[in-house]
């Protein structure tokens, strides 16, 4: 029997600082360590880094993507999603092309049930099983302030990351 395929998602986290700069968050780098333990634990085959750029220079991905210290798997970007949906939309069709049947997704936990809510959503009837894991860090009041801000976009961007899936797909 052929081996499921399996890959870690990481969803990027970042903002411009004061020097104009956009970096990726302290837990951001916080999940790429945690996705660097996961690989062998679940057998991945890659970890997809996915995240934007608000100011064109690297992207969260790519930053993510050059802090990574982990064992030797394909690490492969996804620079253009700028929110969670984005995320959940744009890695997927990188899963399937890789014939990936299972994916860890990793968040920090005070974002765990926004990301649980639209990666299964966007994932639903994909042939991507879904896992989630956080890692054992304290919200902050800031996390938890802009986790309850995000809530009333999630429809329009659950509806807008849809809309883009069934564009790419016809």
């Amino acid at each position: 029997m052929t081996r499921k395929r399996t890959a870690i998602v990481v969803p990027g986290h970042g903002r411009l600082d004061s020097d104009g700069v956009h970096r990726v968050s302290a837990r951001c780098l916080r999940l790429v360590h945690e996705a660097e333990l996961l690989v062998n634990g679940c057998d991945a085959d890659f970890v997809v880094f996915s995240g934007w750029s608000a100011n064109g220079e690297r992207s969260e991905a790519e930053q993510m993507r050059d802090a990574w210290h982990g064992p030797p798997v394909e690490l492969v970007v996804e620079t253009t999603a700028r929110n969670t949906a984005e995320n959940a939309a744009r890695t997927l069709p990188l899963l399937q092309e890789r014939g990936v049947a299972r994916a860890v997704v990793l968040s920090a936990p005070a974002h765990a049930l926004r990301t649980r809510l639209l990666f299964r959503r966007i994932y639903r009837n994909s042939g991507v099983e879904l896992a989630f894991r956080s890692p054992p860090l304290a919200p902050t009041v800031r996390s938890i302030a802009w986790e309850l801000g995000a809530l009333p976009f999630v429809p329009a961007q659950l509806r807008s990351a849809r809309a883009e899936r069934a564009r790419r797909s016809r």
